[in-house]
């Protein structure tokens, strides 16, 4: 099957990293049809950025206030691609991708063909082995490899707070394992949370759904809340042979406060997206794991380097978690 696909890279503040970015789509086995770049920077770094080399099939958007925005750009993005292109892809600006990136992403299309989205795989944010064996408490096992337990997952585990789903799935209260607990096996795995910033659609997705502009400026879980009501109509895929890496550019990103009020917040509008009406069990667990999180971060107060850092986001965390008393997020 020879699908046409677009690129949309929505990007603020990130002239290097999109460049850097476009460099690894140049070497693709397989290219986009076409390359919508949409640009919400202040100021005019980016386009200069652009204009220093050529790329094929490149298209530059800069937008205004009022299109500014992840979510909005996205949806802007969407609005603008080519009306015969059969896959939308969207990748983060400070992603690299591998040069077969594109051909492995597509195929998952042909190989299922009830696909109505497809993830890509970070590379080089956990480090996996092989193994067969699960006496380890320190591990996380899964399909055969394992990683490191995250210390967070170590303390919820005493508490009775794990996750009750697989990797990419949404706990009854929330909290799960995001798709970097799946391992890089080479296999495709059906989830119903992917990546917005390495991720794939058809394009008839867009025609019943867009991305929810509640989650305004940085647009944190914006992507888990799109992906669990596309979940709702068909299946998503994470083929972990389409690889990539994610290099965290802190251009454009919010302060921790504000980070942290997000983090709480959204992720109890995505948790009320997909349960809207959770039993008192899955209530008393939200908030239990929440407050748990939060006594955590504060702990980063005093052990990690970054003092002031883990300061501003325990508080954000704080304010966040008692504004769901008085003030919970409308969902859309």
């Amino acid at each position: 099957m020879n699908l046409s696909f677009s690129l949309v890279i929505c990007t603020y503040m990130r002239p290097k990293a999109i460049v850097t970015l476009l460099e690894s789509v140049a070497l693709q086995t397989l290219y986009p049809d076409e390359i919508l770049i949409i640009d919400g920077s202040t100021t005019n770094a980016t386009e200069e950025a652009l204009k220093t080399k050529a790329f094929n099939n490149l298209s530059y958007f800069k937008v205004d206030d009022n299109h500014r925005g992840l979510t909005k750009q996205r949806n802007f993005g969407i609005s603008k691609v080519d009306k015969n292109s059969a896959i939308i892809c969207f990748l983060d600006d400070d992603v690299v991708l591998e040069s077969d990136y594109f051909e492995h992403l597509l195929s998952t299309y042909t190989t299922h063909p009830n696909a109505l989205a497809v993830g890509g795989y970070i590379t080089n944010e956990v480090q996996w082995d092989t193994s067969d064996h699960k006496n380890n408490s320190s591990k996380f096992y899964y399909d055969g490899w394992m990683r490191n337990e995250p210390s967070r997952f170590k303390i919820r585990r005493f508490f009775g707070l794990q996750p009750d789903t697989k990797p990419g799935f949404l706990p009854t209260f929330a909290h799960g394992r995001s798709v970097s607990f799946l391992p890089p096996s080479g296999n495709i795995y059906e989830v119903e949370q992917i990546m917005g910033g390495v991720s794939s659609y058809k394009r008839e997705v867009f025609d019943q759904l867009s991305f929810s502009t509640y989650f305004e400026g940085y647009g944190l879980y914006e992507d888990a809340d799109f992906s669990i009501r596309l979940a709702n109509i068909g299946a998503l895929y994470i083929n972990t042979n389409a690889r990539l890496a994610h290099f965290h550019d802190g251009s454009g990103r919010p302060n921790q406060y504000n980070y942290g009020k997000m983090v709480v917040r959204n992720s109890w509008y995505v948790w009320r997206v997909k349960y809207p009406n959770p039993s008192l069990k899955a209530r008393f667990k939200f908030h239990a794991t929440e407050l748990l999180l939060m006594t955590i971060r504060f702990t980063n107060i005093f052990t990690s380097k970054d003092k002031l850092k883990a300061f501003t986001e325990t508080a954000g965390r704080k304010m966040g978690w008692l504004s769901l008393i008085f003030n919970k997020p409308n969902i859309q």
